[in-house]
């Protein structure tokens, strides 16, 4: 059995560390004990860091924001130096439109109490005039419409070809505007119509599509409506009836054949109408050859009429 060799002494110790200033608490030993060696630390889970992705987001938000506004008043401001370039050059005006001649040449309406209609016949003649000297209108076709103006009766419709308005001049437009038996209201015909006595308050719509031309430049056409109100017409007489022819018997008395007296009988004819009994005139007829009156009643001789811009938005037109 071989021999175990046993170190003669015991290792020495390890050296303490050296001492601060002497006396000091002497630091830890080297190499560490087992149990100091083998220690796991402490696992501690730190908090999850707080993204700041909203913050971000409404940064953005706001740039955008803010260089959209910016955007949006510099066209403005663009927009607003080139109109008063414009206004500058040109002095444009709006053209005017004048009711020179109006006149009721027919109107019916039916008894009937429930669905009362109206058949009607209106000649119309409307002075348009372009103020500017560099500035040219064009129109659409017009569509006239005539109302009574306390309820809105309808009193005819007419469609007139649309024209170049040129510059300072002044068109004249004619149309006859009629309805035949359209149904209405039985109230509104009756208090408008009915009972309004020899003269009816009328007003008058044009609507149209207007552009303007300068030179070779076009702008896109809106929509405009010219109103006209305040106008009353003398409502036409009816025609006059015929007056039967009435006999009268008169009796003679005298002698007969050879101095016999006997009686005799004659028919004289009625006498003729006085002056004070003539039927009221007619109105006068109208002209074959452009289908204007020959002497037109109008409330006024030349009735301003406003010109009004149609804006549509999407379904709603202002």
């Amino acid at each position: 059995m071989a021999d175990r060799v046993y170190p003669a002494a015991k290792p020495n110790p390890p050296p303490a560390a050296a001492t601060n200033g002497g006396g000091g608490a002497a630091a830890g030993s080297f190499p560490a004990p087992k149990p100091q060696m083998y220690q796991r630390p402490i696992y501690r889970p730190q908090a999850p860091t707080k993204r700041r992705r909203g913050r971000s987001c409404r940064c953005s938000f706001c740039c955008c924001f803010c260089w959209a506004l910016l955007v949006l008043i510099l066209l403005a401001l663009v927009a607003a130096v080139a109109g008063g370039a414009f206004y500058l050059l040109y002095r444009p005006q709006r053209p005017t439109f004048t009711v020179s001649a109006v006149r009721l040449a027919a109107l019916n309406v039916t008894s009937s109490a429930t669905a009362p209609a109206v058949t009607s016949s209106i000649t119309l003649t409307v002075t348009a005039r372009n103020p500017n000297k560099k500035v040219v209108y064009l129109y659409d076709d017009f569509t006239l419409t005539a109302s009574t103006a306390a309820n809105g009766v309808p009193l005819g419709s007419a469609t007139v070809p649309g024209f170049a308005h040129q510059a300072g001049n002044t068109t004249v437009v004619a149309a006859t505007l009629a309805a035949n038996a359209v149904p209405v209201d039985p109230s509104a015909a009756g208090s408008d119509i009915k009972k309004a006595g020899s003269s009816i308050a009328v007003a008058f719509d044009a609507e149209t599509r207007a552009g303007v031309r300068v030179g070779s430049i076009k702008t896109k056409k809106i929509g405009i409506t010219v109103h006209c109100e305040g106008i009353k017409v003398t409502v036409p007489a009816p025609p006059a009836k015929p007056k039967a022819v009435v006999s009268k018997k008169v009796t003679v008395k005298g002698n007969g054949v050879k101095g016999g007296k006997g009686n005799s009988t004659a028919v004289a004819a009625a006498p003729a109408p006085t002056a004070t009994a003539t039927a009221a005139p007619a109105p006068a007829p109208l002209s074959a050859a452009d289908d204007t009156p020959a002497t037109p009643t109008v409330s006024t001789a030349a009735h301003s009429c406003e010109v009004r811009v149609r804006v549509k938005i999407w379904r709603w037109t202002f």
